[in-house]
């Protein structure tokens, strides 16, 4: 017997992040897809154009402003959900900071942002979501996760940690949530033109539209197995990079990112002050 897969008609689909980027396409999709959509997001963030933009759509979508960092509030969020739009039977755990880090500008507060929102902030909401699905037998839980788990980029001390940890609890947890019938999901895509990947000063591979990555993960969600991981043509690269003596993967990432190119000049550009 399959573990199961979250359908619209079953229940709500809840969205931490919804507000831009991919988190804000995933949402529009599954609301054409009939899904009732519970978008996460902080108090002040902006909801309402998408909430428009669905309006006529099979599905809507709901506003439960809260912290993803704010364990009570994300409990909170989770019981207002299910009290006011139905069970969650798809969780997408999609929030995310990246706070870009190299050893000549070190500063603990790009650790502890990082942590605190892409790691915690999935904690506080994972949590009280699985009590729940626990209690019904059935979930579908999707973590977004990235490339820079697999091994170390320029500038991803902070982020890549972090995503290297989701892909471990995901991995560590589908032991158990499989036995429960909740299906355990991470998306591992590779650069993304979204508000995060602006940051980044380094040159970025095979990047892809924000649409066609959020039509990849609904895909993804409604056929695909433990492990999503997109565009082939870079992230079966990065599989192979992995397999290799660390001097040489580190010498390919030099070339790809061109990392060699006055960073200096990017610390100036970037500050954290």
């Amino acid at each position: 017997m399959s573990t199961y897969r979250a359908d619209p008609e079953h229940g709500v689909a809840w969205i931490t992040g919804g507000s831009t980027g991919i988190g804000r396409c995933v949402a529009r999709l599954l609301a054409s897809q009939g899904y009732t959509v519970a978008v996460t997001v902080r108090p002040n963030d902006p909801i309402d154009t998408l909430i428009e933009e669905t309006r006529g759509m099979a599905g809507q979508v709901l506003s439960f402003p809260s912290d993803v960092t704010d364990e009570a509030g994300m409990a909170a969020a989770v019981a207002a959900i299910e009290a006011q739009a139905g069970p969650i039977v798809l969780a997408i755990f999609n929030a995310g900071s990246y706070m870009p880090v190299t050893g000549e500008n070190l500063r603990m507060e790009a650790f502890r942002q990082s942590f605190a929102v892409n790691v915690f902030g999935v904690i506080n909401g994972l949590v009280p979501v699985i009590e729940r699905m626990r209690n019904r037998g059935r979930g579908h839980i999707v973590f977004m996760g990235s490339i820079s788990c697999y091994f170390g980029w320029p500038t991803t001390a902070a982020y890549g940690a972090t995503k290297a940890a989701i892909n471990i609890i995901a991995e560590a947890l589908k032991f158990d949530f499989d036995k429960m019938n909740i299906r355990t999901q991470v998306m591992n895509p590779g650069f993304i033109d979204t508000p995060l990947t602006e940051k980044s000063a380094y040159y970025m591979p095979a990047m892809m539209p924000v649409e066609a990555a959020a039509e990849r993960i609904c895909k993804a969600i409604r056929k695909s197995g433990f492990e999503v991981t997109f565009p082939r043509r870079l992230t079966w690269v990065m599989k192979l990079l992995f397999l290799l003596p660390r001097p040489l993967r580190e010498r390919a990432l030099r070339i790809a990112t061109r990392w060699k190119a006055e960073p200096m000049i990017y610390l100036r550009r970037s500050s954290f002050d």
